[in-house]
């Protein structure tokens, strides 16, 4: 009895010191894993491809086309060391909407502190550089209204029929110095939609991985010149416009092939379940 005991506290404490082995495994893994998202060394095994990546980086050079706007100007910029696509856009000789795009450089590079460099290079431009009334947006970009580019013949268009409709939610809030105001829109977009956080993405990505696939992304910041300290919500209706003609013309070039991708993933999971 005694033997019985004696063993019983022996193995007690053993159990104890493997618990808390494995806890601080579980620790060092996270630990290890969590950094490697901030410097882009991933710790797991070489990343897949980007589809279109180099159509994506493209963007810096050329910037996008909206149909009902006309580019004044487009210039490739700097701002906190990434390579930013500027475009001044306008409508019915309106005062032209500034329009930044930053695509995705490599398979490594991920959403991080984008919005802070666009403030950091308006208030460098600008001087005094002040934001207020922060909201969201969310829109919706329907299948029938993303264009896609045959293989065959570049300028030839289609609808593609299985292209799901994508919702994208964006952070909307005023901007304004001494001399001007904006409405201003942010997001990351990407194939399959959009969102102002970076770790949004971030777990979009994780789970196409788990494909073999990748979601990229282009940040868009659009910056809308209204009156003096005026009411941003005077502005939605073109922000929410302008801010859904942008996401559709990423998904109807640069992102096409990679919506489609992900797309027949997802029916293949679907008829995995249904056969289940």
């Amino acid at each position: 009895m005694m033997k019985s005991v004696s063993l019983i506290k022996l193995i007690q404490p053993w159990q104890i010191s493997r618990g808390v082995l494995l806890v601080l495994l579980l620790v060092l893994v996270i630990m290890g894993a969590v950094p490697g998202y901030w410097t882009g060394n991933w710790p797991w095994a070489k990343l897949p491809p980007v589809t279109n990546l180099q159509k994506i980086k493209a963007i810096r050079k050329t910037g996008i086309e909206l149909s009902d706007w006309q580019t004044v100007k487009q210039q490739t910029i700097r701002i906190g060391g990434h390579k930013w696509s500027l475009q001044f856009i306008e409508q019915d000789q309106q005062k032209p909407v500034w329009l930044f795009l930053l695509p995705q450089n490599g398979p490594k590079s991920q959403p991080q502190v984008e919005w802070e460099d666009i403030s950091g290079f308006m208030r460098q431009r600008l001087g005094q550089w002040k934001t207020d009334s922060y909201r969201h947006i969310k829109f919706v970009v329907n299948g029938s209204d993303v264009e896609g580019k045959t293989q065959a013949d570049p300028t030839i268009t289609t609808h593609p029929k299985s292209h799901p409709k994508t919702v994208v939610n964006a952070r909307f809030f005023r901007a304004w110095n001494q001399r001007q105001t904006f409405a201003i829109v942010q997001w990351y977009a990407w194939p399959e939609g959009g969102n102002p956080a970076p770790s949004r993405w971030f777990w979009a990505d994780q789970l196409a991985q788990l494909h073999r696939k990748r979601v990229p992304w282009v940040a868009v910041n659009i910056q809308i010149p209204i009156e003096p300290l005026g009411d941003i919500e005077n502005s939605r209706p073109i922000a929410e416009s302008l801010s859904k003609m942008v996401q559709t013309a990423l998904m109807s070039d640069p992102f096409a092939e990679e919506a489609s991708s992900i797309q027949s993933m997802k029916d293949q999971q679907s008829k995995i379940k249904a056969q289940g």
